[in-house]
Formats: C-alpha cells, sequence, structure tokens
C-alpha cells in the first residue's frame, strides 16, 4: 500500500506551477557521530543508512517516527526518485524548504548544492546529474547544537529543554521537492503595491538573460480581482530583470472593498505566461494584497487610517512536529484560533516560519511580524551568518502583505553588550538600515523590547502583573519610557526618541495549568476565573494607556516546559474563547 505524502500541500504559494513532484516521506538516515561520511564518500549514494526518518520532520520529532533528542550535530540522509516521463526535456529543479544548519547535496554521486543558514529555503539545478530510472538523493546535515553564535532562535544549546528555550531542530524540516521547468523560466516576482496612486509595480526576474539573438521573450501578466475586475500587462525582456507599473481600476469606496486589511483580506489573483517566439515556456500564478503600512506624525496607520495592533506571541512550535507544523490545516488553525480570541496578527517569535503560515494569513487576515531566528552571542562569524539568512528570509516572504514589520534583533540577543559595546551598536543599525535597504514599504525595528538604536517603532517588553503599577507605569508618556523591570534602557547609544509610536510587545505570560504538563510562566492562576481576572488586569491598562499604540501578549500556546499559554500544547483554549476575545477585543482610549 502506498503511503501518503506528508505535508502533500504545495510549499511556494506566492510562486506556484502546476507540475511538481513531492519528494517527502521515508527517507534513510544516519547519525554520523565519528564524522565518519566524509572519508567514506557517504555522498556517492552507494551506502545505504540504518534508520528510517520522515520527512520533514526532524529527527528529534515524534513524527519523524524517531524521537530522539540527544545531540546528533552531523546526520545523513538518502532516498531515491524517478523522474516523470512526461517531464522528459526539461530542466529539474531540486528545492529545500529549510535545512539546519548547513546542508550539502549530492544526486547520483554529484554534488548540486550546499547551502548554509536554518530557516531560509535554497534550490538547485540537478539537470545534469540526473540519469534514466531511479536516482540517488543524498543530503549530509550538520548542525552546531552548542554553538551559541549560530543564528538559532529558541533551539537550546544544552541537552534538555529549560526556561524560554525548546526542543533542537537538526536537518531537514520543510518540505523538499522537485520541479520541472524550461531552459528560460521566471525565477522570481515582487510585487510593491501603492494605495496612494492605486498602482501596482511588478518587477519579473528570469533565471537569466534572454540568449538567442533575434529571439523575442514576453511575459504576459493577468490581473484579477474575485470576478469585478481584470486587468493585464506585457513584459518584453532584453535582460533578466523587467518591471512594469499597473494602474489598477479607481474606485469610490476609497479603497475599503480592495484594500487588503484583517477585517478585509481582499487579495488580487496573478498568472503569468512567458513565451519565446510566440511559444509558451512557462506559467505560474501568484497574487498581491493592496496594502500600506506606515506612520504618520507619531501615529501608527494601516492603509492611511490609524490602527492598533492586537498581536499574539506565537513561537510557531507542535507538540509533535517541533519546529514543523503536523499539517497544513495545522497552521491555518492557529490563525483562526488566534482570530477567534480578538487578536489580528502576531509576532512569530524566535522563527522564520513555513510560508505556508503566510499563506494562511495572507487569505484569513492577519497581521505578521516577520522576525529573525536570533543567536545568543555575539562574534563576526555571527554578524556574516544571520546577515546572510535575514536577506533570504526578507527576500523570500517579500510578497506577503500580511507581514507588515520586520524584527532581525529581539531582546539584545546577539548583542547582549548593545548598551556600551559599539560595534554591537554598529550591527543594529547595520540590521535595521539594510531591512529598509531591501524594503521600503514595511516599517522595521531594530531590536525588539529594548535597547534600540535607529527604530520606526518603540517597542517595551514588561512582564508586570499588578494592574496598579501598570496603570501608573503607562499613565504618561515619561513614564512610558522609562526605567522597566528588566532594568534595560528603551533606547541606547545616544538615540533620542523621536516620537515613534510605543506598543508593548511582550507582557502577560501568566501560567495557568490546563494539562498534566508541569511548567512556568510570569505569573500564575489559580482558577478559571483566577485566569480572566488576571488577564484583565494585564490587558486593560495597556488598552486605556493615552501612549500605547498595541499589544503583544505572551503567548498563544503553551510550549513544553512554559505553561502561559491562552491554548495549551495540544491547541485546547483554557477559557472559552469568546471570553478571551471580551478582554482583548476591548475598546481602546482614543
Amino acid at each position: 500500500m502506498t503511503q501518503p505524502v506528508l505535508r502533500p500541500e504545495y510549499p511556494r504559494p506566492q510562486l506556484v506551477r502546476e507540475a511538481w513532484m513531492n519528494l517527502n516521506g521515508p527517507w534513510e538516515l544516519e547519525f554520523d557521530d565519528n564524522r565518519a561520511g566524509d572519508s567514506e564518500q557517504w555522498g556517492r549514494g552507494q551506502r545505504a543508512f540504518t534508520r528510517t526518518v520522515q520527512v520533514p520532520f526532524a529527527f528529534q520529532s515524534k513524527l519523524s517516527g524517531i524521537g530522539e533528542t540527544d545531540f546528533h550535530d552531523l546526520v545523513w540522509y538518502r532516498r531515491t526518485f524517478a523522474v516523470p516521463d512526461e517531464w522528459a526535456g526539461k530542466r529539474m529543479l531540486l528545492h529545500f524548504g529549510a535545512v539546519d544548519y548547513s546542508a550539502t547535496v549530492w544526486v547520483n554521486g554529484q554534488l548540486v548544492a550546499s547551502h548554509e543558514g536554518g530557516h531560509t529555503p535554497f534550490h538547485a539545478d540537478i539537470t545534469m546529474a540526473l540519469t534514466d530510472g531511479d536516482n540517488v538523493l543524498v543530503v549530509r546535515a550538520e548542525d552546531y547544537s552548542r554553538d551559541v553564535t549560530l543564528p538559532r532562535g529558541k533551539q537550546y544549546w544544552k541537552e534538555n529543554s529549560a526556561s524560554i528555550f525548546y526542543t533542537r531542530t537538526t536537518g531537514i524540516w520543510q518540505t523538499v521537492w522537485l520541479e520541472p521547468v524550461s531552459g528560460l523560466y521566471v525565477e522570481k516576482l515582487k510585487f510593491k503595491p501603492d494605495i496612494d496612486t492605486n498602482e501596482i509595480e511588478i518587477r519579473a526576474f528570469l533565471n537569466q538573460a534572454p540568449a538567442a539573438a533575434g529571439s523575442r521573450v514576453e511575459a504576459k501578466v493577468d490581473i484579477r480581482f474575485k470576478d469585478e475586475y481584470a486587468s493585464s500587462t506585457t513584459f518584453t525582456f532584453q535582460q533578466a530583470e523587467e518591471t512594469r507599473t499597473v494602474r489598477l481600476q479607481d474606485f469610490n469606496d476609497h479603497g475599503l472593498g480592495r484594500w487588503w486589511s484583517p477585517e478585509r483580506p481582499n487579495l488580487y489573483d496573478v498568472t503569468l505566461t512567458l513565451y519565446v517566439d510566440g511559444r509558451q515556456v512557462d506559467r505560474l500564478d501568484s497574487y498581491f494584497g493592496m496594502r500600506k503600512i506606515s506612520v504618520e506624525a507619531g501615529k501608527l496607520m494601516l492603509n492611511n487610517r490609524e490602527y492598533f495592533m492586537r498581536l499574539i506571541l506565537d513561537q510557531g512550535y507542535f507538540p509533535d512536529g517541533v519546529l514543523t507544523a503536523p499539517s497544513d490545516e495545522a497552521l491555518k488553525q492557529d490563525i483562526e484560533l488566534a482570530k477567534a480570541m480578538g487578536f489580528n496578527g502576531a509576532r512569530k517569535h524566535q522563527k522564520v516560519e513555513d510560508p505556508r503560515f503566510m499563506y494562511w494569513a495572507d487569505r484569513l487576515g492577519y497581521l505578521v511580524w516577520g522576525e529573525m531566528a536570533n543567536a545568543y552571542a555575539y562574534s563576526e562569524a555571527y554578524v556574516h551568518k544571520v546577515t546572510r539568512e535575514w536577506q533570504e528570509a526578507v527576500e523570500r516572504d517579500y510578497n506577503h502583505p500580511c507581514i507588515v514589520v520586520w524584527v532581525p534583533l529581539n531582546e539584545s540577543w546577539g548583542v547582549p553588550n548593545i548598551l556600551v559595546d559599539k560595534r554591537q551598536q554598529q550591527h543594529a543599525l547595520a540590521m535595521y538600515h539594510m531591512t529598509k535597504s531591501l524594503d521600503d514599504t514595511r516599517l522595521v525595528v531594530s531590536n525588539d523590547g529594548w535597547e534600540s538604536m535607529s527604530t520606526d517603532l518603540v517597542t517595551i517588553h514588561d512582564y508586570q502583573w499588578q494592574r496598579e503599577d501598570l496603570e501608573a507605569r503607562y499613565a504618561t508618556l515619561e513614564k512610558t519610557l522609562g526605567p522597566k523591570p528588566h532594568r534595560r534602557q528603551v533606547l541606547v547609544g545616544g538615540t533620542a526618541y523621536q516620537g515613534q509610536p510605543i506598543l508593548v510587545t511582550e507582557f502577560g505570560g501568566i501560567a495557568f495549568k490546563k494539562s498534566e504538563w508541569e511548567g512556568w510562566g510570569y505569573s500564575g492562576a489559580h482558577n478559571e476565573d483566577d485566569f480572566l481576572q488576571k488577564l484583565a488586569d494585564v490587558v486593560e491598562p495597556l488598552l486605556q494607556s493615552p501612549h500605547v499604540q498595541g499589544i503583544c501578549y505572551t503567548q498563544l500556546t503553551d510550549v513544553e516546559q512554559e505553561i502561559n499559554g491562552l491554548l495549551t500544547y495540544d491547541r485546547t483554549p483554557k477559557v472559552p474563547l469568546e471570553e478571551l476575545k471580551r478582554i482583548f477585543g476591548g475598546n481602546i482610549r482614543i
């Protein structure tokens, strides 16, 4: 009997082609603790491995079929695949959603790819390595579990999870897939919306410049909005990148009927067809949203209107999958549950999330703060690694209208001495300005929580849980920007407050045990009524503050030893959802 494919959904929702092959499922696996694989040339594919792992789940997870959390920093994967006959004559691209931390890939013994960065995708053209019949695919994945200068997010560098750190992920943890393309194909699309002019800038990138003398290379782009509107434009490629700006149909409702927001997640569908001398060589589907995030006169604006962000801190961990959601439906469910509790978005905390999460956020209407998985300590090697991987993350997710804020650093992770260390200050500045140079359509927080340098939003983490203390602390601007219990300055390096919107982007963290799980939180509740009262005590003072323009509650779910979620680790609400919505959806002070 054929086993069902694990995580069968299309893995790249912003650039969809009809033909593809999912390579998830059972792979051979070998731990290489003695580091014999390189000298014995395991990459040639001639050696069978002794374990079986269910890709895309890391071996530390239950869903992998192994569930072993000991340190195994060098692992090898092996499987075979055959190219469908109907793909004959096509180029073959091999894609990896994410491999933690570094990957080296062979096909039939030929080296085809290498990549560093545990959260970002890569691909390789493997056409020249293929043979008729079965092909052997081998992946060498190496992690550096104890290296605290490695961009790792919440993965702990010690053997057992503790405090705010969780189970490690090593190796393949997102979908592996094969895709046939022509010799000339569209490698990337970028959409830049402008609601003020009602225009969409479309940039199309080919895999190479058109080479054949006299060939005419064109792309027809069709834009659709539900069944109400259609438009098209044509690119003529003289080089590998071309840009067109399309004016969309005017409307009389100030854009509300077609702009994207959590309340109205309107999307335009796009089909691009590529032709060479009139012959179709590529076709793909995508989408965009007309959305603007900005700051005007110190006010946080969505689509040119003041907007209060009600966010939830979302770690993106799952009981049986660790960093990998057990299903596409599980990613969707997290968003639906958060919206049912009164939230309009999330900070995806210390994780570059699976693109399918952003897809559902786009479709369902859910703001996302895209955050880098930080290292814990500073070094020159860390700067090189985090800078490269962050650029890849921003590039991957640029088109998603749900993403409104980029967060390259959090709570001085990776820059623990930023208060006094000039190098670390310059690194934070560099990450801020680099992000702005890659994307001028979104806001950037240089160091979320405290000790910011240049920043578009001033963000504060505050786990005070006494109502009267929070009411006093956020009553005036001076107190709002003043010292907090963590004894960290809000701004450092000579940076002065310049009137940016102020948001409290971590608070609460109230522990409430509703399962057999033992754990901790920043404060505790004894029963449901006590939990609801303590939630109201920390939420309402912030909603009523004249200076706070957004909140982010800690956190969506319990995670391993942390039991401070609004949901248990298996996503069971601890109290009725409507009671939570009453608190988090409460009135804000105007």
